[in-house]
């Protein structure tokens, strides 16, 4: 089973359009184990997981899926053949000339530098998203991450512990993207995930996607009408 791909998700392609990279991610069908702060982010239930193609193709979940039990079931050799893959990513990068960037969390929230991948491929650029602050400040230097955000009350102790750093902080926002959110500055975090990792000290907005993220109430999702209606 093969585990990266470079194509599939549109915001990596679109952060690898017009970029001297080869850009590869890892899906897997998130669970509270992939995604232990999923709960008390309550964010779960609203999880990208069912948007994008994968709202039209029930292949796509099925894959991930596969993935998911292949992890936690053969744990070894799951990263074996990872590192495999990453070996052959990097080889094909160099001999194109081009940097390899991987996202090896694209929905799930595993802490890869426990497993020593990103320390064994000193020459790739590895990124994430994550809910986890104990994680920021203790990944390897070629293992960036960005936070990420939710208003869920259980979940506050790690929304402060992240805004003492720098750390680029994403939210999603419903009703199009504020100018400042959490006292900090906000972009435009759609365009790309490279540009989004340099945005030290700002706030990443994400417009939420998917059909039913779009009606949820969930804390994960702030809506930047009331925002402005309360400034």
């Amino acid at each position: 089973m093969k585990l990266l791909a470079r194509t599939g998700n549109t915001k990596l392609v679109k952060t690898a359009k017009g970029e001297p990279v080869v850009l590869a991610g890892l899906s897997m069908m998130p669970t509270p184990e992939l995604c232990p702060a999923s709960k008390a982010a309550q964010c779960f239930d609203d999880c990208l997981k069912h948007s994008g193609l994968a709202a039209v193709y029930k292949s796509v979940n099925a894959a991930r899926q596969r993935k998911t039990e292949w992890f936690t079931a053969d744990r070894d050799g799951f990263l074996k053949q990872l590192r495999r893959e990453l070996a052959n990513l990097e080889a094909y990068a160099l001999k194109n000339g081009k940097r390899a960037v991987v996202r090896l969390n694209v929905l799930s929230d595993v802490a890869w530098e426990a497993y020593g991948i990103p320390q064994a491929f000193p020459g790739i650029d590895f990124y994430d998203y994550t809910k986890r602050a104990d994680r920021l400040g203790n990944t390897p230097d070629n293992y960036k991450l960005m936070f990420s955000y939710s208003a869920a009350p259980k979940y506050q102790k790690q929304v402060e512990k992240a805004l003492k750093t720098d750390t680029p902080v994403t939210v999603v926002f419903r009703g199009g993207l504020p100018s400042e959110y959490l006292g900090r500055p906000v972009i435009d975090g759609d365009k790309s995930d490279l540009d989004n990792l340099k945005a030290r000290g700002h706030i990443v907005g994400l417009r939420v996607k998917g059909n039913d993220a779009k009606r949820s109430n969930s804390p994960f999702i702030v809506d930047a009408n009331i925002i402005t209606k309360g400034a």
